[in-house]
């Protein structure tokens, strides 16, 4: 998407040091997009209510109400797309921002160019997702059933409450059973990114195994496959997996 394409899209950014909100949102409306600004979380619900945004650009660190209290505030309201802004050191509240449906995060100092294609791909993403396409079957594997037309889940005919992303990343595993999968090929593949942290990866398998999986612990379908990624197993052998702890899948090669 490009200034043409993106004239209709409304980014809210926010951020309470005005030379950030003023960069991002410069660039940001040089590549199309409409922008509204936010010092503070109360501010951000309030542009929220006023006109609801089509992303959220979010600074973690927020004065009074932080990030990541704004983030729930914005996912309680609706859907909305958000990227966080977070300081390098800042990483288990990344991993926390993702945890509680950040789409993506960006840390400090990073480039503002590479702020834009970050927003252009999360939002081109999620048109991806909505737009009408030729019936499909619905996918089924070990009890769960991913039906991609009507964006709903199901593990023994209980719906699953899944995020977009987790609902992409459920219907990839089924797309291709058996199969490795490294966390570069689906950051690719799943995501469309040819870039950005591969943790964003690890969070997004954490979470799907807690919604699907008896026991997230010990996981059976989304095997880690150590050095290599994660494959789905629709019929898991005899083998009895590690358990896996915080921090396990970071270690060779980040499968």
């Amino acid at each position: 998407m490009r200034n043409g394409q993106n004239g209709n899209r409304h980014v809210l950014v926010v951020d309470d040091d005005p030379t950030v909100s003023e960069v991002v949102g410069g660039y940001l409306e040089r590549a199309g997009f409409g922008v509204v600004r936010a010092e503070d979380g109360p501010a951000a619900l309030a542009a929220a209510d006023g006109r609801w945004p089509d992303l959220v650009v979010l600074d973690l660190m927020l004065p009074g109400m932080d990030g990541l209290t704004v983030c729930r505030e914005l996912r309680a309201r609706g859907p909305v797309p958000v990227i966080m802004l977070t300081a390098r050191s800042d990483e288990e509240d990344r991993i926390l921002g993702l945890e509680i449906g950040a789409d993506d995060y960006v840390t400090k100092p990073f480039s503002p160019r590479e702020l834009v294609l970050r927003v252009e791909s999360v939002l081109r993403r999620g048109a991806a997702a909505a737009a009408p396409r030729e019936p499909v079957a619905p996918l089924r594997a070990a009890g769960l059933e991913v039906d991609v037309a009507a964006r709903r889940a199901t593990k023994g005919g209980r719906e699953l409450a899944l995020t977009l992303r987790e609902f992409d990343l459920l219907g990839y595993f089924l797309r291709h059973p058996g199969e490795v999968c490294g966390r570069e090929r689906l950051m690719r593949e799943v995501w469309g990114w040819d870039f950005g942290d591969l943790s964003t990866v690890t969070v997004h398998v954490r979470r799907l195994r807690g919604k699907i999986e008896d026991d997230p612990a010990r996981p059976r379908l989304i095997q880690t496959v150590w050095g290599a990624g994660y494959r789905f197993d629709p019929e898991p052998g005899a083998e009895n997996p590690a358990p896996e702890g915080p921090g396990t899948e970071g270690r060779a090669g980040h499968g």
